[in-house]
């Protein structure tokens, strides 16, 4: 320990391709209030270059430092060293879980974002979706109606997805952030995306865990959202039967 800081030694896993998963050890010191990402760039910069990860705004708005540390779910760009470590020691650092691993901490997330492109909850809208340009030569982007667009402040970071023990048991699970997406929308969401939620990979194979809403790093709280939606699901079949025996 010097001026202050911490020793630390960052057990950070690492994957490349053709080769087996291990663990490499990176020892550096660290400031108590300095953040993991930091720490992570710092061994990058000054001892494995080919250490490869995500990041970006360094703030927690775009969800890409996602991984766990010490077995949970967090972003590192927020997570403090003296949240996960105490006087130092030993910090684990590893990719979100139920995300195939492109190298080291890095997960392909494409499966992700196209099942929240299947129930309309766009990242970016469609090129298609650009309106005439508006006199400057410039297309305006805006959403038409029965468009729908991002969860409310979701970042798409994949924590509850990595988190979530049911979605370690079907590739196929749609997952808490594309059901919350449909809640964030309503009845159209549901309308529209009620054959993919009222199925077995999209509500009913969620168990309730609530761990997905433990790890959000934005309150966006999809587990009561899941259930809420449930609630709907079954409102609508009562009605649906209902309807069918005034109609017979």
């Amino acid at each position: 320990m010097t001026d202050g800081n911490w020793t630390i030694t960052l057990r950070i896993h690492r994957k490349k391709t053709g080769a087996a998963a291990n663990f490499q050890n990176f020892v550096l010191d660290a400031a108590p209030d300095e953040y993991i990402l930091d720490a992570i760039e710092r061994a990058w910069a000054y001892q494995d270059r080919s250490l490869v990860f995500n990041h970006a705004c360094h703030h927690s708005v775009c969800g890409a430092c996602g991984m766990r540390i010490n077995g949970v779910e967090k972003l590192t760009c927020i997570t403090l060293v003296k949240e996960v470590t105490h006087n130092g020691g030993e910090v684990v650092v590893e990719p979100l879980r139920n995300f195939p691993v492109v190298s080291d901490l890095v997960v392909n997330m494409g499966e992700f974002m196209r099942r929240m492109e299947t129930v309309r909850a766009h990242q970016v809208l469609p090129i298609e979706h650009a309106s005439p340009s508006n006199g400057t030569g410039e297309a305006e982007l805006a959403p038409r109606e029965g468009d729908f667009t991002r969860l409310v402040d979701c970042i798409e970071c994949g924590l509850c997805i990595s988190a979530c023990p049911m979605a370690a048991t079907s590739e196929d699970y749609v997952g808490p952030a594309v059901l919350a997406a449909v809640h964030q929308e309503g009845d159209a969401g549901l309308a529209f995306s009620e054959r993919i939620v009222d199925s077995e990979n999209g509500l009913w194979r969620c168990h309730s865990a609530y761990e997905c809403t433990a790890v959000c790093p934005s309150n966006v709280d999809p587990a009561w959202r899941i259930m809420e939606l449930r609630k709907k699901v079954i409102v609508n079949r009562f009605k649906g039967i209902f309807l069918k025996r005034e109609l017979s």
